[in-house]
């Protein structure tokens, strides 16, 4: 089991410099490691375990079980209910007329596994996205400042990189931010987009899975009826059709165990919980984004808790001077490089900036 959770090992890899922030990287990593791993888990189950094994009366049972699981088992929804072993079998497993009956296929627990890791794919484009047009600009403007050990010189010329860097493009960077707010922004988009691919992927069951499994646990074990059997059944049936002695098509019912489903059951409702979670999370992050973007002061305040050490006055001339994508960057930076250095950088960077030009 380790084995196949092996590969997963790379997407732990810290960066050495810091482009992004904690919400982005509950999308590109957290969630990405996420579902990877249950892809890696329902794969291994599905193609090394027994994904499904049914049982019928004069059919070899390696055969109905190939023929099971390639064209799908189904279940009646209104025999979800019942006791067991006296009303029915097993919820939604029981006798059934065609045509008057309701009868539900179940082909999704096929697919999961690929769902999962193109869904993967999904959270990590935005952070492919951002990295492309990001370019390593904030790796090279770091020059190796983030380590608190450098010589006197180094460090001097290295700052005065810096500020030439800023001073020279000052007012020229707002299109930079605005690459990144956009990606945080599809961060957004992309969940709530496959939380509605998963509600369709589980034909209208995933909106409320995690709310209902909460609920059927607060149930009288009398009067419940079980949401992880209705959208993962572990019993199901099959219908095979063959010619019987005489030409004629005989139709056998048979009984299929699918002890995969115990995996996906619990998958999706830990994914119901984690999607909301990170949901909430990048909406909140948006309102914060747009409270940078609109409003100087929260910007200011933003720089001040970053360069903490420096003197509030000359966080206060850089807050006025720059533009949104010249904060950005410097915020950035701030991010990566040494406090005290940092602070030595925002000290002189102010004094540059107040003696060139006002905004």
């Amino acid at each position: 089991m380790f084995d196949v959770f092996g590969s997963v090992k790379g997407l732990l890899k810290i960066d050495s410099v810091c482009i992004d922030n904690n919400i982005f990287r509950l999308h590109y990593k957290a969630t990405v490691i996420i579902l990877v791993a249950f892809s890696l888990l329902v794969t291994s189950r599905q193609y090394i375990g027994d994904p499904i094994d049914c049982i019928v009366d004069d059919v070899p049972l390696n055969i109905m079980d190939t023929y099971c699981w390639i064209y799908s088992t189904f279940t009646i929804p209104n025999r979800i209910g019942g006791r067991i072993g006296k009303d029915v079998v097993q919820p939604g497993v029981a006798s059934h007329v065609d045509g008057e009956d309701e009868v539900k296929y179940h082909k999704y627990y096929q697919w999961v596994c690929f769902v999962l890791f193109f869904q993967a794919m999904f959270f990590y484009l935005p952070r492919y996205m951002w990295k492309t047009w990001e370019g390593g600009r904030i790796k090279m403007l770091v020059l190796d400042l983030n380590c608190p050990i450098i010589s006197e010189d180094c460090k001097t010329d290295r700052k005065k990189l810096l500020i030439d860097y800023f001073a020279t493009n000052l007012h020229t960077q707002n299109f930079y931010a605005i690459r990144f707010f956009l990606c945080e922004f599809l961060n957004f988009v992309n969940v709530i987009a496959q939380i509605f691919f998963m509600d369709y992927f589980l034909e209208g069951e995933f909106s409320t899975y995690g709310s209902d499994v909460l609920r059927f646990t607060e149930m009288e074990p009398e009067e419940r009826e079980d949401p992880m059997a209705r959208v993962f059944p572990k019993v199901t049936k099959c219908t095979f059709h063959k010619y019987g002695p005489s030409g004629s098509i005989q139709k056998l019912d048979g009984l299929c165990v699918l002890p995969l489903n115990i995996v996906n059951e619990k998958i999706y409702v830990f994914l119901w919980f984690w999607f909301l979670f990170v949901a909430v999370l990048s909406g909140l992050n948006l309102v914060y984004r747009t409270a940078v973007v609109v409003m100087p002061k929260f910007r200011l305040l933003l720089l001040r808790a970053r360069s903490r050490l420096a003197p509030q006055d000359d966080v206060e001339t850089i807050t006025k001077k720059c533009q949104i994508g010249d904060w950005f960057v410097l915020y950035q930076l701030g991010k990566n490089i040494d406090p005290l250095i940092f602070k030595e950088l925002v000290s002189d960077l102010a004094k540059r900036l107040d003696g060139k030009q006002s905004v």
